[in-house]
C-alpha cells in the first residue's frame, strides 16, 4: 500500500480526543482514521507523567507497527508526557500533540479575562504554566481546575442535571463578572459546550484547539505529499483498551454528535 493511503492514528486516554477526530474528518474526509482510546487506564490526569509516558509508548508500539502515516496524540496530559519520546522513537512519523488554546484566545480577546477549564494535572504542567506566563501580560488568564468533569463524557453524559450542576458550581463565581472567553483545556470538554453555554450565555466565546490540530494535520500531510488521493469518504475505525461494545458505540455516537 502507498504510504499516502495508510491511516492517521489518533490516540487518547479515553474518548475525549474524538472532539479533534471529528474536526479532522470534516477537514480531511477522504482519509482513513484509526482511533484508539486507553479507557482502561483513564483518567491519565491522576497519574505521574512517567507512568503516562510508559502507558502511551506501550499502547502505541503495536498500533504504529501496523502501519500509519501520522499520529495525533489527542490528550494534553499524554502530549506533555510522551510527545518527545514518541518523536525520538519514530523520527519518520508525523507526530502532532495538543495544548490548551490559550494563544488564539488571547489573540482574539486582548486585554480580556480568559478562563481555562482543564484537569488539575494539565494546569500544573510546565507547558500550561509556560503558556500562562507568556500570555498573562496580554490578558487575565484564570485557571479553573475541573476534577472529575472528563468522567461525565467517558460515561456518555454530556447534558442533564448532574453535569450542569457540576458546571454551575464551577462557573457560578464568574457569571456576574466580565469574561471574554473560556478555553476548553481538555479534549473531552468540547462535548460539554452546550451545557457550558447554557450557564455562561452567548456573550462568552468558548474556544477549543480542535480546529488548530486538524489544520496542522492537513498542513503536515500536504508538506510530505501524504494526503490521500482518494475522492470517496475514508473509513473511521475505533479500538479501545477496554474492548467493550458499549465504549465503541459511545465512540461512534460522539463522532456523529452535533456541534453547537
Amino acid at each position: 500500500m502507498e504510504r499516502s493511503e495508510l491511516p492517521v492514528l489518533f490516540f487518547d486516554s479515553g474518548v475525549g480526543g474524538i472532539s479533534i477526530l471529528r474536526r479532522s474528518v470534516r477537514l480531511l474526509p477522504c482519509e482513513d482514521y484509526l482511533y484508539f482510546g486507553d479507557s482502561l487506564h483513564a483518567p491519565y490526569g491522576v497519574r505521574s507523567l512517567g507512568e503516562v509516558r510508559e502507558l502511551c509508548l506501550n499502547a502505541l508500539e503495536p498500533l504504529i507497527a501496523r502501519g500509519v502515516k501520522a499520529l495525533v496524540v489527542a490528550c494534553n496530559t499524554a502530549t506533555s508526557a510522551a510527545i518527545g519520546a514518541l518523536r525520538e522513537r519514530y523520527p519518520d512519523l508525523i507526530v502532532i500533540g495538543t495544548e490548551p488554546a490559550i494563544k488564539p484566545a488571547v489573540e482574539r480577546h486582548e486585554g480580556g479575562r480568559i478562563l481555562v477549564m482543564a484537569t488539575p494535572m494539565t494546569l500544573k504542567e510546565e507547558k500550561f504554566l509556560a503558556l500562562q506566563a507568556q500570555y498573562q501580560p496580554r490578558a487575565e488568564i484564570i485557571p479553573l481546575p475541573c476534577p472529575g468533569l472528563m468522567e461525565f463524557v467517558e460515561q456518555g453524559v454530556t447534558s442533564g442535571g448532574a453535569v450542569e450542576g457540576y458546571l454551575l458550581d464551577k462557573l457560578e463565581p464568574y457569571r456576574n463578572v466580565p469574561v471574554s472567553a473560556i478555553v476548553l483545556g481538555c479534549t473531552h470538554y468540547p462535548f460539554l459546550t452546550g451545557a457550558i453555554r447554557r450557564i455562561v450565555g452567548r456573550h462568552v466565546e468558548i474556544i477549543d484547539g480542535a480546529d488548530g490540530v486538524a489544520q496542522q494535520l492537513r498542513s503536515r500531510l500536504a508538506a510530505e505529499n501524504l494526503l490521500s488521493a482518494r475522492t470517496e469518504p475514508g473509513r473511521v475505525a475505533f479500538e479501545n483498551s477496554l474492548d467493550q461494545p458499549e465504549i465503541l458505540e459511545l465512540c461512534r455516537t460522539l463522532l456523529n454528535a452535533p456541534e453547537e
